[in-house]
């Protein structure tokens, strides 16, 4: 079992080790996707109506997470802080306060979402990956700083409100799922989105996008719960094929 930091539990729960297993593995993913901003960035995971979430810790980068990289935190920000949280902790807790049906996050600064949260430009479907996010992102431009404190993290989750995503402005975006393969799943599309329609802008000439209807039979269809469980099973196999080591990870 991977030997993680306590916060308000004596000891870390099996249910958290795998949590932890699972977000080392999306953190690597997130790592091939091109999310990496040398050690900073989060991957976090709530057990399902619980008060705890497990979280990669402040010191190391989505590219070399392990299990033991890992911390248990807690969504009452009164609570007390493992040392090795991240300093964005108040981020995750805040939305996991306002959302109960958000069971995992992916803060990261993923560069063609984080140069298209700047340029005040709306989402089109001009790709699938567009498809997914219609009327599903939102934007948060109260600061561009670091969320250190549990107001910053509430004022950014009044701003996401009951949508998939937000864009911070300057700063990077947050995708929220369900689940964690969703979140990690999610995060990739959103960087694709971005990287194509700010690809489409560059040609300088007029595009297309999909129509309503096209949209939302690509929701329905392209990202239902069965399309995301196979593309984080593909997601994982590529974690193992980069880190094979990755594969004997266990909770």
């Amino acid at each position: 079992m991977p030997v993680l930091h306590p916060v308000a539990e004596p000891r870390a729960s099996r249910k958290h080790g795998r949590l932890a297993v699972n977000v080392a593995v999306g953190s690597r993913a997130l790592s091939l996707d091109g999310h990496d901003d040398l050690n900073q960035g989060q991957l976090s995971a709530r057990l399902p109506g619980s008060s705890s979430f497990v979280i990669k810790s402040a010191v190391c980068g989505f590219v070399e997470a392990t299990p033991e990289d890992c911390v248990v935190a807690q969504v009452d920000a009164s609570a007390p802080v493992d040392r090795m949280a991240p300093p964005e902790l108040p981020l995750h807790q805040a939305i996991y306060e306002a959302r109960p049906d958000v069971n995992a996050i992916v803060h990261s600064h993923a560069p063609y979402t984080l140069v298209f949260g700047a340029t005040g430009l709306s989402l089109l479907p001009v790709s699938h990956d567009g498809a997914c996010f219609a009327g599903r992102l939102n934007r948060f431009e109260l600061t561009s700083n670091t969320v250190l404190n549990i107001a910053t993290g509430r004022a950014v989750a009044a701003e996401l409100a009951t949508a998939q995503a937000i864009l911070m402005q300057n700063h990077g975006s947050v995708v929220v799922g369900k689940s964690l393969r969703e979140a990690v799943v999610l995060a990739q599309v959103l960087e694709r989105a971005c990287r194509l329609q700010l690809l489409a802008e560059a040609a300088g000439v007029p595009y297309r996008t999909s129509s309503a209807k096209d949209v939302a039979a690509k929701q329905a269809y392209i990202y239902s719960d069965s399309a995301i469980k196979s593309y984080w099973e593909f997601c994982v196999r590529q974690v193992r094929r980069t880190w094979p080591e990755t594969a004997q990870w266990r909770s």
